[in-house]
């Protein structure tokens, strides 16, 4: 049951914040599509999330209708350091496996907080969630999106600029919907 919570709260925050914001111009399609996976990774350390990423990335390999998967922790990395810590050793390990070049990653986590910038700065929130997660995407499908699309460059800027424009306070009042669950609620 909370398993199901997190995928539908995941599912809620693409479905009424990345999507309408255009945070990710290539995400209305694969949700659209139903060709992203959305695992709920219930690792309690990181030696075990690694495992996790690697079977997420073993699945991909075999599944090729599955586009791009979402890893959310729940209930781990709750410190952003650590989280980060953590982005560093599945960058590694893509790396050690070989996968580099075939998947990249792309993070999002609550305390997001871009390096020099305020941890209060509107900014951060292009890349906060509801909880700790890291993205799998296929390297060849970024390749084809970008083709298609033309300049990515100016994403950041334009999500960043959709932030300021909005507002601390109405990016908050759009994410306050999405509570998750309190730990004892199920």
């Amino acid at each position: 049951m909370l398993n199901q919570h997190i995928v539908e709260l995941t599912e809620d925050w693409i479905r009424s914040f990345i999507i309408p914001l255009n945070i990710c111009p290539f995400a209305k399609r694969e949700f659209d599509k139903g060709s992203i996976k959305i695992d709920v990774i219930n690792a309690s350390t990181i030696q075990e999330a690694l495992e996790e990423v690697f079977m997420a990335l073993v699945f991909l390999d075999k599944t090729p209708e599955v586009e791009t998967s979402l890893l959310v922790f729940p209930s781990l990395f709750n410190d952003f350091l650590d989280y980060l810590d953590f982005v560093d050793y599945a960058e590694s390990l893509l790396d050690e496996e070989e996968y580099e070049g075939v998947y990249q990653l792309a993070t999002f986590h609550p305390n997001y907080c871009f390096a020099d910038t305020d941890p209060h700065d509107v900014t951060n929130y292009t890349n906060r969630s509801p909880y700790p997660m890291l993205h799998l995407l296929r390297e060849k499908s970024v390749e084809k999106a970008i083709k298609h699309y033309g300049d990515t460059t100016k994403i950041p800027e334009y999500n960043m600029n959709t932030m300021r424009t909005l507002g601390l306070e109405n990016i908050k009042k759009r994410l306050a919907a999405l509570k998750p669950l309190e730990e004892g609620d199920e």
